[in-house]
């Protein structure tokens, strides 16, 4: 719960920083009113860490600069035209944006950008009310126009005006509902759901870009799953990732099997939960996390109801690799997370084999050899994907990837199984088959990979002997 003193304490501590103290003191002394507006003064409030350092103003742009270069060590536009101009100071990077009132033509989410009188006028235009109070320099003095504070309290996210207007002026603001419902483990308000549902069609003027970095952003917070199932229920989601409302299947009373949809959101939360206890302090894995949420995309397209009950989903794996590298081109991501996300959707159900019965070092250096750089990951998502209620069948198998994590780390040790290569290079093929450059050294560097893989380190001597057997035989 939000305790206003202990609150109000932290705001002082932070108005008190290098910073924020040094700005305010140069706003001053112009005769420029100052602001730190937003995301600070809303996670000051509750308690949160502040990463970012955004300031509002009355001066111009132009004038913002002349008051910032004298007690900044760098200054850069982020955008003049928007008001915005970008600074470090006291080793901080800050952002100050002159007071804008903005209008929009409900065509695109372009604004059309006017400059505001006023630091009312300025926060009723943010998307919520939680993001829409100020803290007035240096007399500290808390602006909040909208009721942020009560909605700090009690803990529901809702926007400063009618939320189909908000809405209808930046569709964005829908995505980024879901990102703050999750990030601040805040209620949404009833009004701005239904406003969601009634608008979730107008995300379609909004850049593939945009929308992926939202995305992006939910799910770099601790549980997004919240935010995910508010997308959902409003069909926002099938506007722009239907593949995952899609997972909810119907379910036949004839034919039973896991809820895919509920099983892909805790399979999700059970990666970021591995994802923290393995690497504690690092940076949130996205396209492990995006991974996690679709590596079953593909089983609504190949679903079976067998005779008896029973459902399958054969080749899921590699139907839903597909459909996510298709849509998430859609969604403008670069190629290296496409590549690593649509590889771990091929990959993730290879293990289960491993639980059945034993793996050979063959099989397990193929297993390693297949995931590559991308091992790591398939371990927490391998893990993460059993959610199973069946006790003794999930500590089968969490013993059974403890085994062959083990094994893996032996052989590593043993032969550098990150870096497995043949016995000979490409060079060495030539010399020994009298060969130039071409298809048949592809062959044999092929060749003697699979002996590597099957039969461990042999040494030049023995690979040459094999290569020359296996050229004999072609021959």
């Amino acid at each position: 719960m939000l305790n206003m003193a202990e609150g109000v304490a932290r705001l002082d501590a932070l108005a008190a920083s290098p910073a924020v103290a040094t700005l305010a003191q140069a706003f001053a002394a112009a005769g420029r009113e100052l602001a730190l507006v937003g995301g600070p003064v809303r996670d000051a409030l509750l308690g949160r860490e502040t990463h970012d350092l955004d300031f509002t103003t009355d001066a111009q742009p132009d004038d913002i600069l002349k008051i910032v270069k004298p007690v900044a060590t760098a200054q850069w536009d982020i955008g003049r035209e928007f008001g915005t101009i970008g600074a470090r100071v006291s080793g901080e990077q800050v952002e100050i944006t002159t007071y804008r009132a903005d209008s929009y033509d409900g065509m695109t989410r372009k604004p059309v950008v006017a400059f505001g009188d006023s630091i009312d006028g300025d926060l009723v235009r943010r998307d919520f009310t939680v993001n829409a109070m100020a803290l007035l320099l240096p007399d500290k003095k808390l602006v909040d126009p909208t009721g942020g504070v009560d909605d700090l309290i009690r803990g529901i996210l809702r926007t400063p005006i009618d939320p189909r207007v908000s809405f209808g002026d930046d569709p964005l603001r829908m995505l980024r509902a879901a990102r703050f419902a999750s990030q601040l483990e805040f209620a949404v308000d009833p009004e701005t759901v239904a406003a969601i549902e009634e608008l979730r069609e107008t995300i379609q003027i909004v850049s593939a870009e945009r929308i992926q970095a939202e995305l992006m952003r939910l799910l770099g917070t601790d549980d997004p799953t919240r935010g995910i199932r508010l997308l959902v229920d409003t069909g926002l989601m099938a506007q722009f990732l239907p593949e995952i409302p899609a997972l909810r299947l119907e379910v036949d009373e004839h034919h039973h099997h896991k809820d895919v949809y509920e099983h892909s959101l805790t399979v999700l939360r059970q990666a970021i939960d591995l994802e923290h206890s393995r690497h504690p302090g690092a940076a949130p894995d996205l396209p492990l996390r995006l991974a996690s949420l679709l590596h079953d995309i593909g089983k609504p397209a190949t679903r079976k109801l067998e005779p008896g009950g029973a459902v399958t989903f054969h080749h899921h794996d590699v139907r839903g690799a597909r459909l996510a590298r298709k849509r998430l081109r859609e969604l403008r991501f670069d190629s290296a997370t496409i590549d690593t996300v649509t590889k771990l959707i091929e990959l993730h159900l290879r293990f289960f084999g491993y639980a059945e019965g034993a793996w050979t070092d063959a099989a397990v250096r193929r297993y390693v050899r297949d995931a590559g750089a991308e091992l790591e990951r398939l371990h927490i998502l391998t893990r993460a994907d059993v959610t199973t209620r069946n006790k003794r069948k999930a500590q089968m198998l969490a013993a059974a990837y403890d085994d062959i994590e083990n094994r893996i780390d032996e052989l590593a040790a043993q032969e550098e199984l990150d870096a497995i290569r043949p016995d000979l290079d490409g060079n060495q093929i030539q010399e020994i088959l009298g060969v130039g450059p071409g298809r048949v050294v592809g062959e044999a560097y092929r060749f003697l990979l699979d002996l590597r893989l099957d039969d461990g380190v042999l040494g030049p001597e023995e690979a040459e002997r094999r290569l020359r057997a296996w050229w004999a035989a072609r021959s």
